[in-house]
């Protein structure tokens, strides 16, 4: 009985700082797909966020209610408990379930995206949609095109509409320290990696990052669910006004 109490009350304190951790992650998935919504077309991409972030509010009131009953024990408070984390359970696996199958789905999906958006790509100062896109993702992650910059090479001068000119890459490429307009003659003043790999890295690491803390903190529910329970056993309830 000790023993669960004082487990109790840490898991209590502990959620305070796990739901810290929590939001981040889900925080970070939702702003990345705000961030490049053109690029991820699948809607949903910012769901595991939502519920990450919903688990996390949840996190502090139950955080406090396991402290509050390690110190002093009632029979509704309990009863609340288990509902809580039965609910946080829920949204965690809910959460960490999407955030792999996301992982994996649109990692392999992103290149073939981005290709297409990069072949109708028209000019750095047309008004499209997804050219705007593409060039916001260039300068935010200071590269240029998909693998390196020598995929503009296979763009020819009509495709821009410009019959004028030869082949470059767009402004969006260039480096801010330099007043340049994206030719390659001076690739000094050009972005020479590939974006796609550095989209694929950071949508893994905040994917895998809001998995494991939901992983973790579902263990974490699970020891306090059962310390709870022990509690529970201990001093069996003498009426059912709790359900």
């Amino acid at each position: 009985k000790t023993f669960a109490q004082l487990l109790l009350k840490f898991l209590g304190f502990t959620s305070w700082a796990a739901a810290v951790m929590l939001a981040v992650g889900g925080v970070s998935v939702i702003l990345m797909h705000k961030k490049y919504r053109y690029l991820f077309q699948d809607s949903f991409l910012s769901l595991p966020g939502w519920l990450a972030v919903a688990a996390s509010l949840i996190l502090l009131p139950t955080g406090l209610l396991a402290i509050s009953i390690s110190a002093k024990k009632s029979r509704y408070q309990q009863g609340l408990l288990m509902y809580l984390l039965l609910v946080l359970l829920c949204l965690e696996i809910s959460s960490a379930v999407l955030a792999q199958f996301y992982s994996v789905r649109m990692t392999s999906e992103l290149q073939s995206t981005v290709c297409y958006l990069a072949y109708q790509y028209n000019g750095t100062h047309s008004r499209d949609p997804s050219n705007r896109a593409l060039d916001a993702v260039q300068r935010n992650l200071q590269c240029c095109k998909v693998q390196n910059y020598t995929d503009w090479l296979k763009a020819t001068a009509a495709s821009w509409h410009l019959p004028a000119e030869k082949p470059r890459v767009p402004e969006s490429c260039c480096k801010e320290n330099f007043q340049c307009r994206g030719d390659l003659a001076h690739l000094e003043q050009l972005f020479q990696k590939g974006f796609v790999k550095k989209l694929k890295d950071q949508l893994h690491f905040v994917m895998l990052y809001t998995f494991w803390c939901c992983i973790v903190l579902s263990v974490l529910e699970l020891l306090a669910g059962i310390s709870n329970g022990l509690l529970m056993r201990h001093e069996p309830f003498h009426s059912i006004q709790i359900l």
